[in-house]
């Protein structure tokens, strides 16, 4: 257990190393998970679909289920788990670094598209020190700043890459359904038009 525990540990290292490099102009990859979201394991015995518990993610596909994590909400510090997900509309998680070019343009396109998305849940989801992401939305994003719908979170122990995905750039974007199901995800920049239709889905 001992082995995993630190396996995990240093691939978090790893990937947080990668991903601090890889916020560059050359970043415009787009990916889309809609295969991955619909299909449903096979029981190699019986040949039937079966609902599987959410698997850890891996670095090449992202977890086709929310798994259950821990991370805190940046401004109070209160622990923010699965259980306190909005319960309707899609959950859109965006992996960020702060001080990455491309995530403050995402921001600022959500921002200013507010009125398009605004049935949707958004989780900013960060593992930099909360120092860097305190002033985040209210530099990129001011339009998001104090809605109901908008959540700042601090990954403490690097429970994003370790449960969700391991992505190749940042912004690494997420939709999940109102049933936990991933419908569609992107590392990397993305025209804000693609954004606001893949979130509306």
């Amino acid at each position: 257990m001992m082995t995993r525990l630190n396996s995990i540990s240093l691939l978090a290292f790893v990937s947080l190393s990668a991903l601090a490099s890889a916020c560059d102009n050359s970043a415009k990859s787009a990916h889309s998970s809609n295969e991955t979201a619909t299909s449903q394991p096979t029981n190699e015995q019986t040949g039937t679909t079966a609902q599987q518990p959410a698997q850890p993610a891996t670095s090449t596909e992202p977890a086709g289920i929310i798994p259950d994590f821990t991370f805190h909400i940046l401004k109070s510090g209160i622990r923010f788990t699965k259980a306190d997900l909005s319960k309707t509309g899609n959950r859109v998680f965006i992996l960020f670094d702060p001080t990455c070019g491309h995530c403050q343009h995402e921001a600022h396109d959500i921002g200013e598209h507010y009125d398009q998305v605004k049935t949707a849940n958004f989780y900013f989801v960060s593992m930099n020190d909360p120092a860097l992401m305190a002033s985040f939305l209210d530099t990129w994003a001011k339009p998001l700043v104090g809605k109901e719908n908008v959540e700042v979170l601090y990954d403490r122990s690097a429970d994003f890459i370790n449960k969700f995905h391991i992505p190749s750039q940042y912004p690494a974007t997420y939709i999940y359904g109102a049933d936990g199901q991933l419908k569609e995800y992107w590392n990397g920049e993305r025209n804000i038009a693609e954004i606001v239709n893949a979130i509306n889905k």
